[in-house]
């Protein structure tokens, strides 16, 4: 490649170009491998580090909380370091941070790494799409990012298909481990076919700003992570933590409003359509990543499926969210909002389907809901994407897409966080509420059929009842859960008729 050809897209051939799309496919599949590979493996991770479940969700909420700070800084530190540069040193510091979370001894240890491996990944979708669309010409615009999308959902179809297998006939390490060839393929790519346009320039960040979203989301996260385990407004630690969103919230929204340049301009807030968007993309993060979390511990602890059956399970999501994004790609003039209500709609069905489930539940029920939901993101994705950008003044585009992604990540976390603690929560009453039935005086005891199974005059007997007792309230935990899912996609439909539009199109 000459340099001119390196510096002019114009020049560019198109096997270039094609080598160029291929490098940026695999370099964002990096970061969608994580997510998805990760969640197949909770459950022997739990089990290896001895982590409650609340504790070990932080590998997936801290990890999406890294990301949404992070990725705000990606423009800035593109501009500072070049794109090149920048996508060399995120894609090294994601191959080590993924190789040092498959040697962690503790929790704590496996959320730092899994930070420093959501931070370094933040940069690469934003930098990838740039990078696509400064690659072709307008009029290949749209086949092009279908292929870039098309190709960046593989990795949460095969992702959790190999990893399960991995998990399985080795340990939850190799997970991690096995993402570093898909690493080093990445970078390979990107030393060879990526190339900046223009050389590096000094702008300045408003780092207060900066600063006090990052400690506001940060410690928002943390006290709902840990809100369950120290019962929440009892103490001390949850009051603090409250204290400090509330500080830094401020500080942050004071600053914004007040300050020439802010983080993140809220200038964008006076679109209508943008400001919608922000509102949908907050509940599309909430329902995104919260099936993929919840369902592997499910099948796992409740049901004794192995890992490589859960990857399967996450693999059919996967198919799913790659038809939504392919029927997406062929249905560029219908009317927006149609696909994005009937992605919700999907996301209803999906979540009050899995309501249903019991503690017989079989591995079509969970296929098949899962590849519902997944079939939901894809549709909604391509549309929300059209609905929030479409009137929004170009230069302010960057900081809108900084500020879309961060919502969609916090949104995913927050949800999260908020399902286990149901789940925790709701499992305990529900224990203590079944216990109370489990009497020498409760008469269905004394019925043969139900005596024969059920001894209450033995310590096996008293044993095996409290085990399914136990069983049981988890199970209504994860249907709550599943509940609250579904509610919240539901509640979050009617968002689609605040969207503005004319008969010409959205304005």
């Amino acid at each position: 490649m000459n340099t001119k050809a390196q510096f002019d897209p114009a020049l560019l051939t198109s096997a270039q170009r094609s080598a160029i799309l291929f490098t940026l496919t695999m370099v964002t599949m990096l970061y969608a491998m994580t997510v998805t590979i990760a969640n197949v493996a909770l459950p022997k991770m739990q089990g290896s580090l001895s982590a409650t479940q609340d504790q070990i969700a932080w590998v997936v909420t801290f990890n999406i909380v890294a990301t949404a700070v992070a990725t705000p800084l990606a423009g800035w530190l593109a501009a500072r370091m070049g794109r090149r540069k920048l996508m060399i040193c995120a894609v090294i510091l994601f191959a080590i941070a993924s190789v040092a979370c498959g040697t962690a001894n503790s929790v704590e240890e496996l959320v730092f790494y899994r930070i420093i491996q959501g931070a370094s990944g933040a940069p690469l979708v934003p930098l990838s799409q740039a990078i696509v669309v400064d690659t072709y010409p307008k009029e290949k615009h749209a086949s092009a990012t279908a292929i870039f999308g098309i190709g960046v959902m593989l990795g949460p179809i095969v992702a959790p298909t190999i990893g399960g297998y991995v998990s399985e006939a080795y340990s939850w390490r190799w997970v991690f481990f096995m993402i570093l060839p898909f690493t080093l393929v990445a970078l390979a790519g990107v030393l060879a076919f990526i190339h900046d346009r223009r050389a590096p320039v000094k702008i300045s960040l408003d780092w207060t700003g900066f600063i006090a979203l990052a400690v506001a989301i940060a410690s928002f996260q943390l006290m709902l992570d840990r809100g369950e385990r120290n019962d929440w407004f009892d103490s001390t630690e949850t009051i603090m933590e409250a204290a400090l969103v509330v500080v830094a919230l401020y500080i942050f929204i004071v600053h914004t409003v007040t300050t020439d340049k802010p983080f993140l301009n809220p200038v964008m807030l006076k679109d209508r359509n943008y400001a919608v968007g922000l509102l949908i993309v907050l509940a599309f993060g909430m329902l995104n990543f919260t099936p993929i979390t919840i369902l592997p511990s499910l099948l796992q602890q409740l049901r004794g499926y192995p890992d490589s059956v859960i990857g399967l399970v996450l693999s059919a999501r996967g198919v799913g969210t790659l038809i939504g994004f392919t029927v997406m790609a062929f249905a560029g003039k219908i009317d927006p909002r149609y696909p994005l209500t009937l992605g919700f709609l999907c996301q209803v069905i999906a979540g009050y389907s899995m309501w249903q489930f019991d503690i017989n539940l079989t591995i079509m029920d969970v296929l098949w809901t899962a590849w519902l939901q997944g079939l939901g993101v894809g549709l909604m994705w391509v549309p929300l994407s059209m609905i929030t950008f479409a009137t929004l003044n170009p230069k302010y585009v960057p900081d809108g897409m900084a500020l879309f992604h961060l919502l969609r990540n916090i949104g995913s976390s927050i949800h999260i966080s908020l399902s286990i603690a149901l789940v925790i929560h709701t499992s305990r009453m529900n224990y203590s509420e079944i216990r109370e039935q489990v009497t020498p005086f409760n008469r269905n005891f004394q019925v043969p059929a139900v005596k024969n199974v059920w001894n209450t005059e033995t310590m096996q007997g008293l044993a095996n009842i409290s085990t399914e007792i136990g069983r049981q309230a988890t199970m209504i935990g994860y249907l709550n859960s599943f509940a609250f899912f579904a509610v919240t996609a539901a509640v979050a439909m009617p968002l689609v008729l605040l969207i503005k539009k004319r008969k010409n199109g959205l304005v």
